[in-house]
Order: C-alpha cells, then structure tokens, then sequence
C-alpha cells in the first residue's frame, strides 16, 4: 500500500559536508524544510535546518569530527521529528556507480558490496555516500533507500565522447568519460522545456552548472552528446579547489622534482588547485571579485576560470554544430552577473550576446529579445530532482510540481 503522506528525505553528501531536504509528496512535490551539517572533519561543525515554519530554523554548533559523527546526529535529530513528519524514503546522490549501476534504483546490500569495489573510482566522495546507506539502514533497517547517480544523464554519451585516449585494456576496467552534475542537468532540461517549450529543450543546447564544482554539458535533441568532466570530477574547467584538466606529463614531473605521491598529486589536484590555488587567498569566487582590483592574483584567478568556461563553450557548440540555447545555472552561474558577462564577451560570432541590464538583475532570460542565442539563468535544484526520482522509482506520490 502507498503511505497516504509520503515523506521523501534527500541526501547529499560531500566530502565535509551533508546537506539534506524534507519533501511532501502527497499531491505534489512540496518542500518541507532543508538543511546541512557543515565542516565536517574541521573545527567548528554546524547543523543547520530551514523551513517556512520560523519554529523549525535553527543553527548550532555540532561535534562531527568525521562522518560517522554528522550521520548520528541527523538521523537523531530525524528520529525526534519522526512523530511529525514520518519518513517514507530516503533519496541519496552518488556521485559514481561505474558501467553498470547507473539508473536509478533501490540500494541493496548487493549494490552496497559493489560500490565498495568501486571506491578507487572516486574515493574522495563514494566512502562518505557508501557509509551513508549503511548507518541509515542499521538505524531504520525497513525504511527504503534510492540511490540517485549523478552520471545518468551522461550515461549514452556518444562512444566518441566515452573514450579516453589511453590502453583499450583499461576501457575493460570501466575507466571511460563518465561526467557528472547528471541530476543538475536533468533538472535543467526538465525546467528549460517548463520555461521555453518543448522544441527549444530538443534543439542545441550548452549547460554551465557554475558553482564550487563546474562543468558544462552539450546536450541535443534533451541526451547529453559531451561534458566537460570526465573519469572523475577534477576534469574540465577550474573549480574552486579543483583544477580542472592538467598536462598529465605533470604527474611524472612533480614525482621527480618534488617526490610527490600519487595520493599527494591527488590531493592537490582537487583540493589546493583552481581558484585556490591561482588565487593563494581564497576558494570562493565571490571574495576573488571583492579583491580582484588590489590583488592580480585574484584577478588571473577570475580570468582563467571565464577564459576556460569560454573555450568549453566554443568547443561545444562545434560538437554540437551549433547554438540555440545557453544556459547558466549553480551558485556562480546564478548569481555572478560580472562572471557572466566575462565568459560572453567575444562569443558575438556564435550568436552569444548579453543584455547588460537583464543580466545585471539576474532575469531568468538575459540575452536581448530575438537574439539568434537565448541565454538563461535556471536555478537548479538537485533535491528536487532527487525526490522526483524517488517518487518515480518506488511508485509515490502524485504529480509532481516545481515550487513556485
């Protein structure tokens, strides 16, 4: 039987972070609440929780010195509302389920085992997921789980888009393009086709989901056709701490020069590169713009990021043998109209141009009317779609809305 009030939690694990959301799924997809536990690991943990009842809103300090630590206290705190709002489902985002976990699905124990084999594919991201399930189901054994993967979207890319240029023996292992931000996409193509109709979401479309990890996607006829990351999330253009694609002679050339381990090249490259570490102050674009006119190096920091966004955009609309629609989504892409702005300029031979006083007011649509391009700002929302997906997969709820 269908419970008569579902309520679907959404899961969202980062490597020193947790953030989750509450859904009613009765009628339609209604948010409840949402919240994180913040600084894992780190001195100084929050827990933090939002909702429109101002009774539920509440920030205080929280011991999390590691993961197993922030699980305990989220699911105590669920445990305390569980009188009031009973959980139905819990809807969590994995970044990684290699060739053969990609569709949505209910997590097993068979599935558990098998993306612990996959760790090395992701092991900045996949122990913290996988640890996840685990405590929830040791707390709430009967309480159904689904596992939301984040290479999805990008699951059929063209084989010419899945290759990677090394040993064909490896392709054998599963090491191929992956891509990721897959329910930011899917998210984005479901709003563009809410938004501009049908037609515009299956014509030529360049997704830049711009926040502290960035990618871009190509997308025709709504399938993903390339994105910009790849085996793992590091590739692509530079993120806040990541670097995005390196010449990989580096690897070999450090270990010489420096003695540095795979496991340090590791670390370096997605936590002491991009923003980071052109900028040596700050990870956090807006700070680099709040410096940028003293500091040159948060200055080159903002140009490189722009400059690479741009080439992936020109690369793109090659592949996909031209333009319709741009859109501009994550805490960057929403909210940085100077970014924007920077990453436009020169595209005019594609049909890219702004209008400056849209894009300054963050309008949902800031190229100039009849434009040959139209570019949006769409803000995505992951824990949406990972509560739509639980409702899909296990049958709940009826029609789902997006919140006004």
């Amino acid at each position: 039987m269908k419970p008569t009030d579902p309520r679907i939690l959404t899961i969202n694990g980062g490597s020193s972070s947790i953030k989750f959301a509450l859904f009613d799924a009765a009628n339609s997809l209604r948010r409840i609440l949402k919240g994180g536990i913040e600084r894992i690991g780190l001195p100084e943990a929050t827990f933090q929780v939002k909702g429109p009842d101002h009774a539920d809103d509440f920030s205080r300090p929280v011991s999390a010195s590691n993961h197993t630590e922030a699980v305990g206290a989220l699911m105590d705190w669920i445990e305390q509302r569980s009188g009031r709002d009973p959980l139905t489902a819990v809807g969590h985002r994995v970044l990684q389920g290699g060739p053969k976990y990609y569709k949505p699905q209910r997590i097993t124990a068979e599935m558990v085992t098998a993306l612990k084999r996959l760790s090395p594919f992701d092991p900045d991201h996949l122990p913290e997921e996988i640890l996840l399930t685990e405590a929830f189901h040791r707390r709430f054994p009967d309480l159904p789980q689904v596992a939301c993967f984040d290479t999805t979207f990008h699951h059929d890319l063209p084989r010419v888009a899945q290759l990677l240029p090394i040993p064909r023996r490896y392709e054998a292992q599963g090491v191929r393009r992956y891509g990721f931000h897959g329910l930011s996409y899917a998210f984005l193509m479901e709003d563009l086709a809410r938004l501009a109709g049908a037609e515009a979401a299956q014509g030529r479309v360049i997704l830049a989901h711009l926040g502290n990890g960035a990618s871009l996607a190509a997308v025709r006829h709504g399938k993903s056709v390339d994105t910009s990351m790849s085996f793992t999330p590091a590739a692509g253009v530079p993120m806040s701490t990541r670097s995005g694609d390196l010449d990989p002679g580096l690897v070999w050339y450090l270990a010489r020069t420096e003695n540095m381990s795979a496991k340090q090249f590791n670390e370096m490259v997605n936590l002491q590169s991009g923003l980071l570490g052109i900028s040596e102050t700050s990870s956090d674009m807006r700070d680099l713009l709040k410096a940028e006119a003293r500091d040159v190096r948060a200055a080159e920091a903002i140009a490189l990021f722009c400059y690479q966004v741009k080439k992936w955009i020109g690369a793109f609309a090659a592949a996909l043998g031209g333009l319709e629609t741009l859109v501009f989504a994550g805490g960057i892409g929403e909210n940085a109209p100077a970014v924007r702005a920077r990453i436009c300029d020169g595209l005019a031979f594609l049909g890219i141009e702004l209008e400056e006083k849209r894009n300054a007011a963050n309008e949902g649509v800031i190229s100039p009317k009849h434009n040959r391009v139209v570019i949006r700002v769409i803000r995505t929302d992951e824990e949406l779609m990972i509560a739509k997906t639980v409702c899909q997969v296990l049958g709940l709820g009826g029609k789902n809305k997006k919140e006004n």
